[in-house]
């Protein structure tokens, strides 16, 4: 099969397409015939060098894949055989076939296209977990996004709305401001020109919102708690302004805050299995009355990851970055 393999620590230039065998599907798992890939940051940051996928992942990058079913692992239902699904994977989905999970599958549902569905899993595991699980999102509530014209973002923005929040988003452009606008933000803040802080709390009747999803982390932190009202919830997922911050922990805890984070891949299969299982019953609903769909930004071939991964990194993306594989 055609893979695309990093070949040492670097830059997009590393990315080398090779070919590779096709993987087996091991005792509870299927083999998908990769239709598309999404392209998300913990790809750059592997390819990268500093985010190593776990022992028994792929050393290809890709965390996210659509396709077929094609073959399957012993133990694994045979009613699996020959579905159209989307999956979160450990890695490996840079590649014409890729080992998943059937409890990490979702069925690819009439009119949502194969590249939409390789754009939904990453995302939509991340904002679930985060926002509803660990930040205990409620209807009424209002949310802060960071990056609201990334793929985490546009997600994080579509799902709260169709939830009942409000959200306010921040963004590093009038032109991204518009497109947030346009994606269901009730605000959206341009960071370069406008204190994000001062303006989220004027949202919210100067009381300041209910929960942050921050990929920032670094700077960020102190602000964050500063935009969040008592009892708020700062949630944090990435942290590309710096792995440590400082903040005032007294205030923190008169206002009774708190602050937590998580990361996806590291987590057991059988957390991950019931993290779909909750979305398949509460969101998968959505999606097959296409109330719920990605913001897709560009399509590029398998061969061309390397300019795939120089347009995330260059940040003028709005919304998904898929790969092209397969038939689909």
């Amino acid at each position: 099969m055609r893979a695309v393999a990093i070949a040492k620590p670097g830059g997009p230039e590393v990315l080398t397409l090779e070919k590779r065998p096709v993987p087996v599907p091991e005792q509870g798992e299927v083999l998908v015939r990769v239709s598309h890939a999404g392209v998300n940051r913990p790809d750059c940051l592997q390819r990268a060098g500093s985010y190593p996928p776990p022992d028994n992942a792929s050393d290809l990058p890709g965390l996210e894949i659509s396709g077929e079913v094609v073959k399957l692992g012993e133990g694994v239902d045979p009613g699996e055989l020959g579905k159209r699904v989307c999956a979160l994977v450990n890695g490996g989905g840079y590649a014409e076939y890729c080992i998943a999970r059937p409890e990490h599958c979702l069925p690819v549902p009439a009119g949502l296209s194969m590249a939409e569905a390789a754009a939904i899993p990453e995302t939509l595991f991340t904002v679930w977990h985060n926002v509803f699980q660990r930040g205990y999102a409620r209807d009424g509530e209002t949310l802060l996004v960071h990056g609201g014209t990334s793929g985490i973002g546009t997600m994080a923005t579509k799902l709260a709305k169709l939830f009942g929040m409000q959200v306010v988003t921040t963004n590093g452009s009038d032109a991204k401001c518009e497109a947030s606008r346009g994606f269901g933000a009730d605000l959206a803040i341009n960071y370069r020109t406008q204190d994000f802080v001062e303006n989220a709390r004027a949202f919210a009747d100067g009381k300041g919102v209910d929960l942050v999803l921050d990929m920032v982390a670094g700077g960020y932190t102190q602000r964050n708690l500063d935009a969040l009202a008592e009892d708020g919830r700062l949630v944090v997922i990435a942290v590309l302004g710096g792995a440590k911050s400082e903040i005032n922990v007294a205030r923190m805890m008169v206002r009774r805050q708190t602050v937590t984070g998580s990361t996806l891949r590291a987590r057991s299969n059988v957390f991950k299995g019931m993290l779909a299982d909750e979305l398949f019953r509460e969101v998968w609903p959505l999606v097959e009355r296409a109330q719920l769909r990605p913001v897709m930004d560009e399509t590029f071939a398998l061969e061309d990851a390397a300019d795939a991964h120089r347009r995330m990194e260059a940040g003028e993306h709005i919304g998904k970055i898929v790969l092209s594989v397969g038939e689909g």
